[in-house]
């Protein structure tokens, strides 16, 4: 008998066994979700298997959500079976609580918190359908399927060591449902970007998988509690004269085995109870202050990479104006700054806290630089925060490589992560604003609270101890060039090639066959780069925490690193993309040896100094071979990414245990506080790619603008590398002007951003999730071009990348798709020709392109593209050559005011055609061309020079081939958007003969 019955021996109990609950959970849950199938498939089979792309017999199994949210009576049957759920789940999670709690660890809290609020956002998913407010049920879909990260998995953990069968059926039944999100996944991109007639059918499977997987994860808690014979008891406290209790009138009583507390052997301490909160305070401060000092040193590294990684884009800016050397390009040896290191006062001071602390603030300024609005004044205060970031990190990479190889890598992907579920803009670089997708200031907050958490952080935390010394060099074991090299690569690599999901993507895209893309689109497969980088990290964690870092810096583990580059340069499509993953894993389980090997060199100054000098040389040749016709002495790097590629694999080669180098790598061990605060974050951050790639997915079909008018409105646009006149990223300007335009299809050029140059950036991201459209993004930034993209309302059949003949200047590209425009093939050609100082480059690009269309008659061509030539320019120039061989019309051959931009175009009906201002968007105008296409199976039945210049009023056409108003410069409305105006807006009148 317990104390409590000794002292009420006449009290009515009423005792519960704790599995009854678990039990009650389990078939209130199969039920809910059983009745509301049976009752659909009943009920509404063909209507609950229809979806936006096909119905029965094509699908033929629901999913959950159309099962449980669209039809009564199966949604109000579900949802009264739930809200039945409801309290014996929160039950089932209090208990669990009180079963696994601990004074040793927070975990049991971390799993008790996260199956509360995992509890109310099933009820949030539940009770507000896709049907009601798709986002809102997203959310809350989203919100449960990240809290059964730390519920199912802390749960393995914090499961009693006297239940190994519960453990092992946690385990196995949690991998399969973390494992049923891959396919369910790929089903999904499937039946949402390429629109598969079944695939949602053999999607629904595996949601309805995850579903059972997960009642059945909770229904596991049955056999915890009957083994630990777990029960609830219910007193009614009262003396036997009828009296009431003095303090209580009812006692909840759990049962069972004693608590960890009870068998604990130390005695209890009696606390006056007015200093209970005091202790509470200093308890929980003691018990949570490890998992603050890892999020604070997490977000200090995320900062570290976001200021490092725009600075080369700000002092590119200049560079890409003047079209030549500029200056501002000394502004990047700003990461030379570990010089000041030689001095060993700057050193000692480098290693203390306030130190590091003020160099972390300083390194703010460059998040803080948003503000200016000169893009110079930016640039000085970039490079300024470059170089104080510096020099805390190489120091702490020398000192603490363990603990930094984690923090470096983490920080990294936080960054990647950031940008791709931000439009692939990282939101607190300096040139992004509120305008711009930027969260400068939450941004800046956030870094000063984990600045001040870093400094008032306890003696004994993450922070290495001051040091005495007052020289650069110790005891070394390692030669100090063989620890630079290694070093200066890996940023570089890490920079150019992992700072954004979608780059390695990028290198590997071709284009589109059979209506389908050969190969992985950037932002939807872009989660896998992520996925990759987190197991590479993983693969580093593990090898640490078993002191097995010498298996990292085998030769054979740089073979595979080698064999995946040189996979990534060779191959296209899938197969490059795989090698790209293979060496996002193999460098990211390289930064434990690499860092290792800078610390055992015992000289700060001349590793880390060295190493960024190796690392400006390679990030210097990495833009020659694309700026070759712009720099002195390019002409020996043009197109050479070849040589790049191998000489950062070679500068690698020495942070490996060659038997000829000798050197000997002295490794320390990881905490289990930071060991399992890192396998938390790299699992979240996999989870939450994933999660952003779904949930970033257009909802609604891609369709045209005027569906059903037979209409196609096109566009070409040089939008000079997103970057505005201001120097701040123009991505959603860009959008905003196409999207008031409505075009159904874009050709933008000056595009490829997947250089350090310009930030690893993706000029496309926000127009085709915003705004739905298929996106060709043309040739890589291994084509050594300036990049082409083609944006298209209508679906992508068939697409072509070209390389145009350019024998003296720089390499012009070429996109040829054939979109399917209303059941109609119509030829879409965009393209960028070389410079006015390469005529010859010009001639011989324009006869190629002039091939292309030519060959492709009769079929309806539209030619959007950048051609350097005065209107009706003779041969050689390419206006003549396009127009005339490649069978094309101009269309205004009337209007004299362009130079660069023209739209060609044969067999369409041409209704309307203007030139949009370009205010501070970009240094050059959008020019817009509206088409009608003849009836189907029929062509244009006049071509002559007088039924296509049938000039009209814009009254005389229907309105839906009016430009918008609100853009007619001439008129009372004045443009908008910083001015923003159609200059000449011309109409047509369609031919009295035309079939259309």
């Amino acid at each position: 008998m317990s104390p409590k019955e000794k002292d009420y021996p006449h009290t009515e109990q009423f005792i519960l066994k704790a599995s009854t609950i678990a039990r009650a959970h389990t078939i209130l849950a199969y039920t809910a979700f059983t009745s509301a199938l049976a009752l659909g498939l009943l009920l509404h089979y063909e209507k609950i298997v229809k979806n936006a792309i096909a119905g029965y017999p094509e699908e033929w199994f629901p999913s959950v959500s159309a099962t449980i949210g669209d039809w009564y009576p199966e949604r109000n049957v579900f949802q009264i079976f739930i809200a039945l759920t409801s309290g014996p789940r929160i039950a089932l999670v209090s208990l669990l609580y009180y079963l696994q709690r601990s004074q040793n660890s927070s975990l049991p809290t971390i799993v008790f918190v996260s199956g509360i609020i995992r509890t109310l956002s099933c009820g949030g998913w539940v009770y507000i359908t896709s049907t009601d407010d798709h986002n809102v049920h997203d959310i809350f879909m989203i919100m449960y399927i990240v809290l059964n990260l730390p519920w199912m998995v802390g749960g393995i953990y914090s499961t009693s060591q006297k239940c190994p069968t519960v453990r092992r059926k946690r385990s196995i039944i949690a991998s399969l449902f973390f494992l049923f999100i891959v396919p369910l996944v790929y089903f999904f991109i499937q039946h949402k970007v390429h629109r598969i007639p079944g695939a949602y059918t053999h999607y629904s499977f595996f949601e309805w998988g995850l579903i059972f997987c997960d009642v059945l994860y909770d229904a596991c808690a049955e056999e915890e509690f009957r083994l630990n014979d777990l029960r609830v008891a219910i007193r009614d406290l009262k003396s036997v004269n009828g009296n009431a209790a003095p303090t209580k009138v009812k006692y909840i009583h759990i049962g069972g085995s004693p608590s960890r507390q009870e068998r604990s052997k130390s005695p209890k301490i009696q606390i006056p109870l007015t200093q209970n909160w005091k202790v509470f305070f200093t308890n929980t401060i003691y018990l949570y202050r490890p998992y603050v000092s890892f999020t604070s040193d997490l977000y200090l590294s995320y900062i570290f990479w976001s200021v490092f990684t725009s600075l080369i884009p700000t002092l590119f800016y200049f560079s890409v104006w003047e079209l030549a050397i500029a200056g501002s390009e000394l502004a990047l040896f700003s990461t030379l700054s570990p010089i000041w290191l030689s001095i060993p006062l700057v050193l000692n001071w480098a290693r203390t806290r306030g130190g590091q602390s003020a160099m972390h603030l300083l390194s703010f300024i460059g998040v803080a630089a948003y503000i200016l609005k000169s893009p110079l004044h930016r640039l000085f205060l970039v490079a300024f925060a470059t170089s104080a970031a510096m020099i805390p990190r190489v120091v702490t990479w020398h000192d603490d490589p363990a603990y930094q190889s984690i923090m470096t890598g983490l920080g990294l992907l936080l960054s990647s992560l950031s940008k791709h579920v931000n439009h692939s803009n990282n939101p607190v670089w300096p040139f992004v604003n509120e305008g711009s997708g930027g969260h400068n200031k939450e941004g800046l907050i956030l870094a000063l609270l984990a600045l001040c958490e870093f400094f008032t952080r306890p003696t004994g935390g993450r922070q290495p101890p001051d040091s005495e010394v007052d020289s650069d060099e110790s005891v070394p074991t390692t030669p100090w060039l063989l620890g630079a090299l290694p070093l200066g690569s890996f940023i570089f690599i890490l920079h150019s090639l992992l700072a954004d999901p979608s780059t390695l993507i990028a290198w590997s895209w071709t284009g589109y066959e059979d209506g389908r893309p050969r190969g992985p689109l950037p932002h939807v497969h872009g989660s896998l780069t992520l996925l990759c980088q987190s197991i590479g990290l993983f693969i580093a964690l593990q090898a640490m925490k078993g002191m097995k870092v010498h298996f990292l810096a085998n030769p054979l583990w740089f073979a595979f690193g080698s064999a995946s580059s040189y996979a990534m340069y060779t191959y296209k499509n899938w197969p490059g993309y795989f090698g790209g993953l293979g060496l996002a894993i193999f460098m990211m389980g390289s930064i434990p040896p690499i860092l290792y090997n800078v610390s055992s060199t015992g000289a700060v100054f001349r590793t880390s100094f060295a190493a960024m000098l190796v690392y400006c040389l390679l990030a210097l040749a990495n833009v020659w071979t694309v700026a070759y016709a712009f720099v002195p002495g390019g002409v020996y790097l043009r197109e050479r990414t070849d040589l790049v590629v191998i000489a950062q694999m070679c500068c690698l080669a020495p942070a490996f245990k060659w038997p000829a180098l000798r050197h000997r790598l002295s490794t320390t061990a990881l905490s289990s506080t930071v060991s399992s605060c890192t396998r938390t974050t790299l699992a979240l951050i996999s989870v939450l790619g994933v999660l952003a790639t779904l949930y970033r997915l257009p909802a609604t079909p891609t369709q045209p603008f005027r569906p059903g008018h037979r209409m196609l409105r096109a566009g070409i646009w040089t939008i000079h590398f997103g970057i505005d006149n201001e120097g701040r990223d123009s991505q959603r300007r860009v959008m905003n002007l196409i999207k008031d335009m409505e075009l159904d299809v874009v050709g933008l050029l000056e595009t490829d951003l997947h250089r350090t140059v310009y930030g690893n950036r993706d000029l496309t991201r926000v127009i085709i999730e915003d705004m739905g459209y298929n996106v060709d993004i043309g040739p890589g930034p291994n084509s050594h071009t300036w990049g082409a993209v083609l944006l298209s309302k209508f679906p992508i059949i068939n697409s072509t990348h070209h390389l145009l003949p350019s024998p003296h200047g720089e390499l012009a590209p070429a996109i040829e798709a054939v979109l399917d425009v209303y059941g109609t093939a119509v030829t879409v050609v965009v393209s960028h020709n070389g410079q006015e100082e390469d005529p010859l480059d010009r001639e011989l690009q324009s006869r190629e392109l002039a091939r292309i269309m030519s060959a492709a008659y009769p079929r309806p061509i539209v030619f959007l593209g950048y051609v350097v030539t005065r209107p009706h320019a003779p041969r050689p120039n390419p206006y003549q050559i396009l127009v005339e061989d490649g069978k094309v019309h101009d269309v205004d051959q009337e209007d004299y005011d362009r130079w660069c931009e023209y739209i060609l175009y044969r067999g369409l009906y041409r209704t309307s055609y203007a030139r949009v201002s370009r205010s501070t968007v970009t240094d050059t105008e959008l020019q817009v061309a509206q088409f009608v296409l003849p009836k189907h199976g029929r062509g244009v039945t006049n071509e002559t020079e007088i039924a296509r210049y049938l000039r009209s009023r814009k009254e005389g056409l229907p309105s839906e081939h009016w430009f918008p108003l609100a853009y007619y410069g001439n008129q009372r409305w004045g443009g908008v958007n910083g001015h923003l105006s159609i200059s000449k807006p011309l109409y047509y009148a369609i031919p009295d003969n035309a079939e259309i």
